[in-house]
């Protein structure tokens, strides 16, 4: 995969403000695509079911510096509801 590739999830694929952020430097596109797929579909699903833009903004920035600290997947968040029937809940 060419170093500025940035993949997609496993149900999720990436929108453009993520890839923006993660395109600003070429250490987060090898951090991003080291993650499994299902790992950036948590991602991905955590950024876009956020109701405000600012929080949205918000969430964008915690990825790129829990990317650089070797964080996988989003803290204390019930998973994509879109793949785990369990977590729907959270998001009605």
């Amino acid at each position: 995969m060419n170093a500025l590739e940035v993949a997609s999830g496993t149900v999720h694929g990436i929108p453009e403000d993520m890839r923006i952020a993660i395109l600003s430097s070429r250490d987060l596109v090898v951090l991003w695509n080291g993650l499994s797929p299902l790992a950036r579909n948590e991602w991905i699903c955590w950024v876009t079911t956020a109701k405000k833009e600012e929080t949205r903004k918000d969430h964008i920035a915690r990825l790129v510096d829990n990317l650089r600290d070797g964080k996988k997947r989003p803290c204390c968040w019930p998973g994509c509801p879109h793949r785990r029937e369990s977590a729907q809940k959270w998001f009605k």
